[in-house]
């Protein structure tokens, strides 16, 4: 009874019934009393939403029920077998129905979700969606095209939790600008899927949702932090998601499930009405994009959202249309390439899969150029980590009061949390030995005040002119580079947040950029992975060995880079590598 009287005064008025804790019961009573009271709270909070998430899961298990009734003798196989193309087009030739098609969906999602665990919430105005469809006179390019997103993308009438629990109980007034976009063009959200906690690590696990594993191996991670999507997409219950990328949150999950992701230019797309765990952090660009089965679904996704009603809803968006004609061009491309960054040694199959696809594309005669990307150390740990960090991760911190933290994210909060005059004196002490992890100590530590923070936006626009005159020295169209994988073995994503330089850097330029699966791991891999030393020795080569080990049979994907706006063009080249790895397995 107490209990509940306090849970409720707790949120209101937590400062006061502190401090009368304090005067009543002695402060290290207190103390002990007040967080225990705080946690069960929280717990409280965390039952209720599993409990609504189950509902809504049910929810979906009576929706399938009715369609299956109305519907019966769908073939359900032949839906799912479709690629987003042609499912597209049988919708609105009308040889497939709305609503089959929605039930296929529904139906393999929770068949998908009951094994990994990648939704969080049913949509469930989407049969209402359904309705109004059928009296909607123009048909978009993505009518009837049942579309699954990440969770703290906002849906009217749902809840974008970020994995936190303050954020539970903020339902949301209205659809997000890309929502509007997707129901005008036709298309039907029909799930939310999960995250990581605050979404600041490319693993996938909350203590609201629990965590989501790699539909492929149980025992990996499906990255991050659109973990929930690639996990549904991989597993068949989606043919089109969408997530968003601070780091690499769409090109992580892509690379380790198997699939194709698009990071467009910051602003191509709108950011609207996303909710954000993480204010304030503008120096590195965060964007919003999607993922699918194949390259070609990503470009009729963006040629239907690229169109007048996002540029109506968003005024501040350039008004670029989806140019068609780079897209299916068949001119020779100049492309630079890569296989390591320096900053982490790359694993076998991730320079396997980079050697191959550079030796397919200079076959089929396109011109490959070996490109150096100018001073990395300096972007991950100064424009990147210094940047992404520019408070010292104090608006970060402060999102776990109230909070517990997940065991996976428990790593990076322990390291965020060290005061920076510690930080600094462990950087001074390691740089010596451990030079990278000094450098990155350095960095967590933040720009100091707001000139500081001016200038280190002067430095990142420095670097961008050096990036792009080393790119116009060599006449580039593209880069082909390699992408962060295989999957890591769970828990590692939370302990290696540094290796996230493959996909970072891009991120900090603001460059369009791009996953294609191509290969697996071999044996031939394995055995190589033993004799991984990395750059430094440090403990993150060692992880990194750990995380990726064991992975024989997972994907492995490889990175194609364009400059801004240039997004048609990075889909050009995704879809060269794609075409040609298909005919090389078909040879």
């Amino acid at each position: 009874m107490v209990e509940e009287m306090l849970g409720e005064i707790l949120p209101r008025d937590a400062i006061n019934l502190q401090a009368a804790f304090a005067l009543t019961c002695g402060s290290a009573t207190a103390i002990v009393l007040w967080k225990w009271l705080s946690r069960r709270r929280i717990q409280r909070k965390m039952e209720e939403a599993r409990q609504w998430r189950d509902n809504s899961l049910d929810l979906m298990e009576k929706v399938i029920w009715k369609m299956k009734q109305k519907n019966p003798g769908v073939q359900s196989e032949f839906i799912l077998s479709l690629s987003l193309v042609e499912l597209a087009t049988k919708l609105r030739e009308e040889s497939l129905s709305p609503e089959s098609v929605l039930y296929a969906y529904i139906k393999k999602a929770l068949e998908v979700t009951r094994d990994v665990n990648c939704v969080t919430d049913f949509i469930h105005d989407c049969e209402e969606q359904l309705r109004d469809l059928k009296n909607q006179k123009d048909k978009g390019l993505l009518y009837g095209v049942p579309v699954s997103i990440k969770d703290h993308i906002g849906c009217k009438g749902h809840i974008s939790t970020g994995g936190l629990v303050q954020f539970l109980n903020k339902v949301e007034k209205e659809d997000s600008v890309i929502v509007k976009v997707l129901k005008k063009q036709g298309a039907i959200p029909f799930v939310k899927t999960n995250i990581p906690q605050s979404m600041i690590n490319y693993d996938c696990s909350n203590l609201i949702f629990g965590p989501t594993v790699n539909p492929r191996n149980h025992k990996k991670s499906p990255g991050g932090s659109s973990g929930g999507e690639g996990a549904l997409i991989a597993g068949g219950g989606s043919i089109l998601g969408f997530g968003t990328d601070v780091a690499g949150s769409i090109r992580l999950p892509s690379s380790f499930c198997g699939i194709c992701g698009l990071k467009p230019t910051g602003s191509r797309l709108s950011t609207l009405g996303l909710a954000s765990p993480i204010g304030g952090m503008k120096s590195v660009t965060a964007t919003i994009g999607p993922m699918a089965r194949d390259v070609d679904s990503l470009a009729l996704c963006m040629k239907a959202l690229l169109c007048d009603e996002l540029f109506r809803l968003d005024p501040t968006l350039p008004p670029m249309p989806f140019k068609e004609e780079i897209y299916t061009s068949s001119k020779p491309l100049r492309i630079g390439y890569y296989e390591d960054d320096g900053y982490f040694q790359p694993s076998p199959s991730m320079r396997r899969a980079v050697r191959e696809i550079k030796q397919l594309l200079q076959t089929a005669g396109h011109t490959l150029i070996p490109f150096v990307p100018p001073r990395l150390n300096y972007v991950v740990d100064e424009l990147f980590t210094r940047g992404l960090f520019s408070d010292g991760a104090a608006s970060l911190l402060e999102k776990f009061n109230g909070d517990i933290v997940d065991p996976n994210l428990k790593s990076q909060v322990n390291c965020y949390s060290i005061p920076i005059v510690i930080k600094k004196i462990l950087a001074f002490i390691l740089k010596p030995v451990y030079p990278r992890i000094a450098r990155d100590l350095n960095a967590l530590c933040g720009v100091g005040n707001p000139i500081s923070f001016k200038v280190s936006k002067t430095f990142s626009q420095t670097y961008r002119e050096e990036f792009l005159a080393e790119w116009r020295n060599l006449k580039l169209d593209v880069i082909l580079c390699p992408a962060l994988g295989p999957a890591f073995n769970e828990g590692y994503p939370g302990k290696l947040f540094a290796a996230t330089s493959y996909t970072n850097l891009y991120n900090v330029l603001n460059f369009p950029a791009g996953i294609v699966p191509v290969t697996t791991v071999s044996k031939a891999d394995e055995e190589e992975l033993a004799h991984y030393k990395g750059h430094y020795g440090d403990p993150w080569d060692k992880r990194l060995k750990e995380a990726v080990k064991d992975a024989v049979g997972l994907p492995v994907a490889v990175q194609c880079v364009a400059l801004s706006w240039q997004e048609e063009m990075c889909l050009r080249l995704m879809k060269e590598v794609e075409t040609l790895v298909h005919e090389r397995r078909t040879k």
